[in-house]
């Protein structure tokens, strides 16, 4: 299996990266900084860098072609503002769903968070009601589409070992899970076609 990540250069998406190349499958990650190219190829992982921010449809498209899947795993980050919370969490997602789409990449999945219906909420942070107006946006915007997608929506994100213990379902609790359950759930959902068309909250199962 050919598995492109936008967001290559992330923890979830290296932790993916990484699982993917052990069980002999090809991971092409999206990395904006060429210094991060690396890192991808030290533990297996093609690095193809391209500014999602700045990129055109054209130049996505041809990262994506051939592949068997597309993973949506870039975000702005901590530190970034209101701006780029809809460049990259908003736009960047649009952008590469319609290079999915003109790739013939029917296989999409996309992290998102949980808790958007808190965009609207005054007492909320500005920055994080961009990042989840951002995401809300993402989501619409990708189950409109033709394509076999699933959204994931992981809780509060923790380092540490994936333990294989979450609770995976159409709405769970608040609550956190860590990074290596998510790319552990990816791989899964990889693999799973049945979950095409569903949005998924996840969260340890403690």
């Amino acid at each position: 299996m050919r598995v492109v990540i936008a967001g290559g250069h992330g923890q979830i998406a290296l932790l993916l990266e990484r699982l993917l190349v052990d069980r002999g499958d090809q991971a092409v990650g999206i990395v904006r900084n060429p210094d991060h190219a690396a890192e991808l190829t030290a533990i297996g992982a093609r690095a193809v860098v391209l500014d999602l921010e700045r990129a055109d449809l054209d130049a996505v498209a041809e990262v994506l072609a051939g592949a068997d899947a597309a993973v949506f795993a870039a975000g702005a980050g901590p530190g970034s503002g209101v701006a780029r919370k809809d460049t990259v969490d908003r736009a960047a997602a649009m952008l590469f769903a319609d290079a999915a789409q003109a790739a013939g990449v029917r296989r999409h999945l996309q992290i998102s968070a949980m808790g958007l219906d808190r965009a609207g909420d005054p007492a909320v942070d500005e920055v994080f009601r961009a990042y989840l107006a951002a995401k809300d946006a993402a989501e619409r915007d990708l189950r409109r589409r033709d394509l076999d997608w699933t959204i994931l929506r992981p809780g509060r994100l923790t380092d540490g070992p994936a333990t294989g213990r979450v609770v995976l379902a159409d709405s769970a609790p608040p609550g956190a899970v860590s990074r290596a359950d998510v790319a552990a759930v990816l791989l899964d959902l990889l693999d799973d076609p049945s979950t095409a068309g569903r949005t998924l909250e996840l969260v340890s199962a403690g």
